[in-house]
């Protein structure tokens, strides 16, 4: 699979650990920043990865920040993008069974590295489940359509 992966500076040595269990799982990873531990703003790279994402340039997507709240506010606001934080490994596979999250989220000074892991391989081995839950993600993105 190829996965789009997007962090501000807080998150340059969690990053660089989730880019080498994705690959050693057999993932392309595409790199979308930041890279250097200079301040930035991370609605720069949520709204880059979640664009990839959109676009069909990338099959899903990963973003860190500090928390995982601002960046995945930012990737949200992409029409098509449904981001999920999750700071444990139940709630990221209720964000893609339920909810088909195709972007994970998590906060590089909330988790650890270890527990960072966790997350993004349950994310990754749970399937939607479909079903009702496919009216609710249609409902979800109905909104977007309103305004």
């Amino acid at each position: 699979m190829k996965i789009g992966i997007g962090n501000d500076h807080s998150a340059l040595e969690l990053k660089a650990e989730i880019i080498e269990l994705l690959k050693e799982k057999g993932h392309e990873v595409v790199d979308y920043g930041t890279y250097t531990a200079d301040s930035c703003d991370y609605p720069v790279y949520g709204e880059a990865v979640a664009r990839a994402v959109a676009s069909g340039e990338v099959e899903q997507g990963i973003l860190i920040c500090g928390t995982g709240l601002g960046i995945s506010l930012a990737a949200n606001k992409v029409k098509g993008i449904r981001a999920a934080v999750c700071s444990e490994p139940y709630t990221a596979k209720m964000a893609r069974a339920h909810n088909n999250c195709n972007i994970l989220a998590f906060g590089a000074r909330v988790v650890g590295a270890e527990l960072a892991k966790m997350i993004v391989e349950t994310w990754l081995d749970t399937e939607f489940e479909g079903g009702r839950h496919q009216r609710r993600v249609d409902m979800i993105m109905e909104i977007e359509n309103k305004d």
